[in-house]
């Protein structure tokens, strides 16, 4: 089997459809591969929502982890019990900190977010997940070359440096475009937010609707500096 510690990057011989674009051959790989272990982290954005339908017909049984701050729009946690109860079989949990937001502030000071935005997303997703990955040797990311300069070198199938994992990434041959149009075609429930400025959607302190289109993560820590939490 694959994992961090045995690494060498697997040759996946198969040509890209044009129709899913490699997307359900890797998730058929992965699942052939690393079997009940592999979880997809999922935020629940639109790429989420595309890529739950894509496992759904893969592997209807699959683990879906949420790394659940506390501080997610409510349009978020409403989508995800939607998905509920359009995939029952999934195996949905909701991961939370350690620390809860009343916790985090009476250790670190109130609205960590703001002062130290990079600590905070620590204790409340990176933190959480490491945990969730030390379970399995692989995991699912919505990641696509198209999101940003920083995923332009994704590959399918990634050595996983910080969380010592592998991890794998059917959209990354997906454009906007398309994921859209799967959406629609298949008639997906979708976060509202989107509908309202917001292409990229994570805790609602630090998400505002973006402010170039041609950057989709442009609403995400307006005047941080920061346009990534740290888990990729």
């Amino acid at each position: 089997m694959l994992t961090y510690e045995t690494w060498k990057q697997p040759t996946l011989d198969f040509e890209v459809d044009p129709v899913y674009k490699g997307a359900l051959h890797v998730l058929k790989w992965a699942y052939n591969h690393y079997g009940e272990s592999v979880v997809y982290a999922c935020s629940f954005g639109i790429e989420g929502i595309v890529l739950i339908d894509l496992i759904s017909k893969v592997q209807p049984l699959a683990t879906i982890v949420f790394l659940d701050t506390g501080v997610h729009f409510k349009e978020t946690y409403e989508i995800i019990e939607k998905v509920k109860d359009t995939y029952p079989g999934l195996n949905i949990l909701m991961k939370t900190p350690s620390l809860t937001i009343k916790e985090q502030a009476d250790v670190y000071g109130d609205k960590l977010w703001e002062k130290h935005p990079n600590m905070c997303c620590q204790i409340r997703k990176l933190d959480p997940l490491k945990e969730t990955l030390s379970k399995g040797n692989a995991w699912i990311s919505g990641l696509r070359r198209e999101q940003s300069s920083t995923r332009a070198d994704v590959e399918f199938i990634n050595k996983d440096d910080k969380f010592q994992s592998v991890k794998i990434c059917p959209l990354i041959h997906w454009t906007w475009k398309e994921i859209w149009r799967y959406a629609h075609k298949h008639n997906l429930s979708y976060n509202p937010l989107h509908d309202q400025g917001y292409p990229s959607i994570g805790c609602f302190h630090c998400t505002a609707p973006a402010i170039d289109m041609n950057d989709l993560r442009s609403g995400r820590w307006k005047g941080k500096g920061k346009t990534e939490c740290g888990l990729h």
